[in-house]
């Protein structure tokens, strides 16, 4: 009876997902103001190689912010955590069925991780004008998921203001005009805005995906309605707006 009431006691677990990006560093701000000391909050990221250097400086100072560590979550099945290794192994990058990285470097290290914890609630950091992405994810992948910046009614915007009035430098990949701080040259974007936009701040990364997605027979830019190599993608300026790629612990691309 002892054990079973010292169990009955235990907190239960809310997991934070946190991605590196401005929206889930104010949901986990939220869920701890919030939900501590009643649960126990755990802020988790899925590292991924291929991410901007300067994401590890911003997870340090969000870590301060929270007064909290925030933990890693890996596939350790894969023994690494490189998208482009992923990519290698599958001979695909991104398609229709989505893009292998996501689901093997975040989606089934989630799933390990929920193995071996107990986990009450999910907060991921859809915001208020996100909505629709938030229905998905409790519609297809887990209902329990405590929609924190949609209920505070906080858009992306209003996260990037949040984290600057906190002192907090936002990721190098958000100053360099990228809409989201996910891997650099992420597989799932099609626009030439975007692939223009590494090509000039990250050459290298350029070179590389165009190579590989070349050998792999992947055409990860739309221009003019046509899928092309990247390769093909003429050098010069486009106009628009980026659209924002989010690489959560599921594969979306609005």
């Amino acid at each position: 009876m002892a054990t079973n009431d010292a169990k009955s006691m235990e907190k239960k677990n809310i997991v934070v997902w946190f991605s590196c990006g401005a929206a889930s560093a104010v949901a986990a701000k939220l869920t701890v103001d919030k939900y501590e000391p009643e649960f126990n909050v755990m802020i988790v990221n899925n590292p991924v190689d291929e991410e901007e250097p300067d994401n590890l400086r911003f997870m340090a100072d969000v870590s301060n912010w929270l007064g909290k560590e925030i933990l890693c979550a890996k596939n350790t099945k894969l023994g690494h955590t490189s998208a482009y290794e992923v990519w290698e192994k599958r001979k695909y990058m991104a398609g229709v069925g989505g893009a292998p990285c996501t689901l093997l470097l975040k989606k089934e290290a989630r799933y390990e991780f929920e193995k071996s914890h107990d986990i009450a609630f999910h907060v991921l950091g859809f915001t208020a004008d996100e909505g629709r992405r938030h229905e998905r994810f409790t519609k297809f992948e887990r209902g329990n998921v405590l929609p924190v910046l949609i209920d505070a009614g906080i858009t992306k915007g209003r996260c990037f203001e949040i984290v600057e009035e906190a002192g907090i430098v936002l990721p190098l990949s958000y100053r360099l005009g990228f809409a989201n701080a996910n891997c650099v040259g992420c597989v799932k974007a099609s626009s030439p805005i975007y692939w223009q936009l590494v090509r000039k701040k990250f050459p290298a990364v350029f070179e590389s995906r165009a190579e590989q997605s070349r050998r792999i027979g992947c055409r990860l830019v739309k221009l003019n309605g046509k899928r092309i190599f990247l390769d093909e993608l003429p050098d010069k300026q486009y106009k628009g707006k980026i659209k924002g790629y989010e690489c959560g612990i599921f594969c979306d691309t609005k």
